[in-house]
This record gives structure tokens, sequence and C-alpha cells, in this order.
């Protein structure tokens, strides 16, 4: 399983050096003793993202500073993550994929209070959406949700138990139902148990999900951001996969903060604020929209309309109220998740 999450992996770094040019791999310096360090701790699929984006940074704080910097990253499922800087990981700052994994973090007095209003779109420099992976011709014909609750499908996608990804896939399918059935939630969760049922494997993270899908060959589709689906179909032979966009789906917003209680022990408040805030230059968007994702920057996205299909996004606040609402109802002990798990 890791062989082959490798082998996969270092597919889209080659892709992405190659397709982002203005990132030069040279500009990573070797660790020494007097370097300033900062470790960002990020979800499972943003590797080849902030590894673009790293030495960007740190020629810029050095030309500025006149100091070497070393960032490291740690990567896994964003749930994940936050429970290992509760338990003691010195995360300088997070890049997660989901609110209420930076929420906890403030609950416990690791983040600050107001992190949604210390940067620009509550936080969040990017976003994405849950899209489709399909193998190439599309043999089962899949092109929205109701597609994915056919007994002849097959769906690979993380649990969402452990990964900010899945919940995104969740809300959205459930989302779905509700508007299809008229606010039926009876209807809704049926709906949503029956695409439930059609998951292979329930892996801990969405990077494990494409190794299963990609490499494995499970499923007959994979659910995961628009963005690793389009990274993988760049990484793999052309006509391999198919990109399939609902017409409708869940706005999945990025949220990053500096994590105080740690930056404050290791005096790395001023480079990891200086981080966040790089990620909304337009240098910084450019390489995030690079890896497919969908930016804010202005000029950045009238330069890559024509890399994103229209699709009608919903909140997670216009159909469940709040991100705390959502997780008292449905991931909490005794949610509509675990309900639909047993069923």
């Amino acid at each position: 399983m890791l062989k082959t999450s490798m082998l996969w992996s270092s597919k889209i770094v080659k892709r992405s050096l190659s397709a982002a040019a203005f990132v030069a791999a040279t500009l990573s310096s070797p660790v020494n003793a007097e370097d300033r360090e900062i470790l960002n701790v990020s979800y499972d699929i943003a590797r080849e993202l902030y590894a673009a984006l790293n030495p960007v940074f740190v020629e810029q704080w050095n030309s500025t500073n006149g100091e070497a910097l070393t960032i490291k990253q740690s990567h896994a499922g964003s749930s994940k993550q936050a429970r290992a800087i509760l338990q003691g990981l010195k995360a300088d700052l997070v890049t997660f994929n989901q609110v209420l994994d930076v929420q906890i973090l403030s609950d416990k007095g690791f983040v600050s209070q107001e992190w949604q209003k210390d940067l620009g779109n509550n936080a969040s420099p990017y976003y994405s959406l849950p899209a489709f992976l399909v193998r190439g011709d599309n043999p089962k014909n899949i092109a929205d949700w109701d597609d994915l609750v056919r007994e002849d499908v097959s769906i690979v996608f993380p649990n969402p138990k452990t990964s900010g990804n899945a919940r995104y896939t969740y809300l959205a399918a459930y989302a779905y139902a509700l508007d299809k059935f008229g606010g039926d939630d009876a209807a809704a969760q049926e709906f949503v148990g029956k695409i439930l049922k059609n998951v292979v494997v329930f892996d801990t993270g969405g990077r494990g999900a494409t190794t299963s899908f990609v490499e494995r060959g499970l499923g007959d589709v994979l659910i995961t951001f628009e963005a690793e689906v389009e990274n993988i179909r760049a990484a793999e032979e052309e006509g391999a996969y198919e990109r399939v966009v609902p017409a409708v789906s869940l706005l999945a917003e990025f949220p990053v903060a500096l994590v105080e209680k740690v930056a404050q022990k290791k005096g790395t408040v001023e480079v990891g604020n200086a981080y966040l805030d790089f990620l909304y230059s337009k240098k910084a968007q450019e390489i995030i929209a690079s890896f497919n994702n969908r930016v804010h920057h202005p000029e950045v996205i009238e330069a890559t309309a024509d890399q994103f299909p229209e699709v009608r996004l919903i909140t997670v606040e216009e159909v469940f109220g709040s991100w705390a609402e959502a997780q008292k109802a449905h991931f909490g002990d005794g949610g509509t998740l675990e309900k639909v798990f047993r069923n």
C-alpha cells in the first residue's frame, strides 16, 4: 500500500513541477542547526501543493529578512491531524480542509478565537468541491449523485469519521438528497445510506482513497476534491480517467490558521503569519490554481476561467445551519452518520 501510494505521488510531483514552471525546486536549502524552522500540518492530499509553495515563500522570506528558513510538512486526514496537535504535535500553522478541525483547536486554546476573521474569505485562501473521477470513457455512465445509488456502481471515498474530504462528500450527497426529496430527512438518510453501501473501501484519508482507486483498481468512481480529480488525470495516461462534476455540489473551503499556543513558545509567530498572508498573494494563488484549486485573487480567477466548469455550489450554512450544527447532527456520537452506517 505504501509503495503504490509513493509511486502515484511521485507522478504528481513530476507533473506539478513541470506544470508550475515558475516554481524552482532548487530554492530549498539544506537544513542546518541555525535555520529557523516551522511545521505546516496539513490535510492528506496537499503534499505536492505545499511542496511547490514552500520554496517560493522561503526565498521571499530570505530576501526580505536575510534569514534562512526551513518549512517542514506533515500530511494525513484533517481530523486525524487536529487530534495529533491536541496530543502534542508541535504545529506552527495548520492548512486544513475542514472548518471543524480548526475550530476544535480554537476551542482548546491552540488557535485564536477569531481565527476566521484574521484572514480573508473566512481564512480560506482557496476552495474546491466534491467531484467524481471515473475510468476512461465512463463505462457506467455516471453523471450525477443519482447514479451513485445504483446497485451496479461501486464507489471509493475516505471515511467521514477520519477525513474532512469525506465529510464534504457525505454532506454534499445529503444536501443533494434533501433538495431532491423536498426536505424529507428520512428519504435523504435512505439515499445517502445507499451511497455508503456502494463504497468498497473507506480509507482514512483522501490520498489513501486515490491509491485504492488508481493503483489498486478498486471501484467505478472516486469521489474526492475536484483538484485531486484533475491532478490525477494530469498525472496518468491521457484518456485513462474522466472528470465528472455534478450539477450541484458543496463549497469545500480550506481553512488556515496560526497555532498560536505553539508559535508563541517557538518564536515563530511573525514568520507563521507571513506564510499565511503569502497564501493570498498573486504568486501563491497562481501556484494554487495550477494544482486545480479554485482561488480568490481576481486576476488569477480571470486567467483560469476556462479551467473550471460552472457548478452550483451550496454551503454548509445554507443547508445545515452551521458547521457546529452539522457536527452535532451528523458526525457526533449517535449522529446521523452512525445511524446510516448501522442501517
